[in-house]
């Protein structure tokens, strides 16, 4: 993108015009959320058991005394060894947050339907903290329409509350869950596919430079990404950015 060189008094001037745009995005954000906030809720009554590093855990059992539960679905099926690598970009961001979340009465975690062990091995590799925990065994994955069965890929599904073609066995996505007083666990929100970005804090920091997210000559908006132990020497920057 070519950029015009102004004076300081003009450039003072585009920047609060667009000033005004962004508060007007922030209010509307605002709204936004508080729709979000306030849907209906759906009871969860299924009786899913997880495999975590202390043992087998219920659904409610991960609020972990919380009473919300941020669940990030996690791509990584059993036997592939190590977790997609846009799911891995996206988790980057959790350790950070979630001492903070937990000071708001939230509780984060992954979950994957691969098994434990292979969950624990990448997890290490990867240097990360945050509880992860296994749906191997039970239908999570399948119910919250983040994984999918074999002879579905490639055809229509329903993914992102559309109909859509099933790229692959897994997708992911996040899901939002309250438990009350009583114990009842409830479903009050789940979020796929762009809806994932706002959480995605190195995309928000690239939305502020020059270039943006510079991916529309790429593939695939994401295929730039790596896990973080597979980037090369970060090259020098080409010169000539913003000319």
């Amino acid at each position: 993108m070519q950029h015009t060189t102004v004076s300081q008094e003009d450039w003072m001037a585009a920047r609060k015009a667009l000033l005004a745009r962004e508060k007007e995005f922030t209010k509307a954000r605002d709204a936004l959320s508080a729709e979000r906030r306030a849907l209906p809720w759906v009871k969860v009554d299924k009786p899913y058991v997880f495999d975590g590093p202390h043992g087998r855990e219920t659904l409610a059992d991960l609020f972990a005394g919380k009473s919300q539960l941020i669940v990030y679905h996690f791509m990584l099926a059993p036997g592939w060894g190590e977790g997609c690598k846009s799911c891995s970009y996206v988790a980057d961001h959790f350790d950070g947050a979630i001492p903070h979340l937990g000071q708001r009465d939230v509780t984060m975690l992954a979950i994957s339907r691969a098994p434990l062990a292979e969950i624990e091995a990448y997890k290490k590799r990867m240097g990360w903290k945050f509880k992860w925990v296994s749906s191997n065994g039970n239908d999570f994955n399948y119910d919250f329409k983040v994984s999918f069965p074999k002879d579905e890929v490639g055809k229509e599904g329903i993914y992102n509350f559309g109909s859509t073609e099933v790229y692959g066995d897994e997708m992911p996505g996040i899901s939002v869950f309250v438990r009350n007083t009583a114990g009842e666990v409830f479903r009050t929100y789940s979020t796929y596919a762009r809806g994932l970005d706002i959480i995605v804090g190195a995309y928000n920091l690239l939305d502020l430079v020059p270039k943006g997210r510079d991916e529309d000559a790429l593939p695939f908006t994401m295929s730039w990404v790596k896990r973080h132990d597979e980037y090369e020497q970060a090259p020098i920057a080409k010169a000539a950015c913003c000319g």
